[in-house]
């Protein structure tokens, strides 16, 4: 017994082109201001004892976040781009959470990012056969909580008031006022409004 394997047909670069994998996703200007961002991480921003918010929101605005009064970002909190965060007034990013933003990350007043969160704005394009990097905004309304370990993918808004359960994986906007667990995250129930 034979069989026949079939595959799809995919236009692959001859190598002479060059590998389209090997091509930068961003801009030299981009990775320039990101290199001196991990310098300034590594040398001021991460090692900074923890009450030192103010130091820490310093550093960032120097790089282009604009941060509301009272901004807590803990020392190993992960920026990606400085310049692609906001954040309202009081304003939580805690300890081993990332930001990843390529693209822009909204943080509105009273939000809170728990450790190990990751706020993730870019992908790939799996259908183009160069793999380019996408990217969308993420935006976090005002009384939000993303708990310990959630996810949030590019493109997403969860609305005022949401929670995203520990570990949860927000794939799409999540309805003010309410809390999701799971993967993909799914509401279960509404959560009392204090505001």
């Amino acid at each position: 017994m034979t069989t026949t394997r079939h595959s799809a047909e995919v236009a692959l670069p001859s190598p002479a082109a060059g590998d389209p994998y090997l091509l930068a996703s961003t801009t030299l200007a981009n990775r320039a201001a990101r290199a001196l961002w991990h310098v300034v991480y590594v040398l001021l921003f991460r090692p900074s004892p923890r009450p030192l918010h103010a130091w820490r929101a310093a550093l960032l605005r120097l790089f282009g976040a604009r941060l509301g009064k009272h901004a807590h970002v803990y020392p190993r909190a992960r920026i990606w781009a400085p310049w692609n965060l906001h954040a309202e007034d009081v304003v939580a990013i805690a300890d081993d959470a990332v930001v990843y933003n390529p693209a822009p990350i909204s943080l509105g007043s009273h939000s809170v990012i728990s450790e190990q969160a990751y706020l993730c704005t870019a992908s790939h394009d799996y259908n183009d056969p160069a793999f380019p990097m996408i990217s969308a905004p993420i935006v976090i309304e005002r009384y939000a909580w993303i708990c310990a370990r959630a996810s949030v993918q590019m493109g997403v808004t969860v609305h005022e008031g949401a929670i995203l359960g520990l570990g949860g994986v927000a794939t799409a906007d999540l309805d003010p006022w309410s809390i999701y667990v799971g993967v993909p995250a799914r509401r279960v129930k509404a959560r009392p409004r204090r505001v």
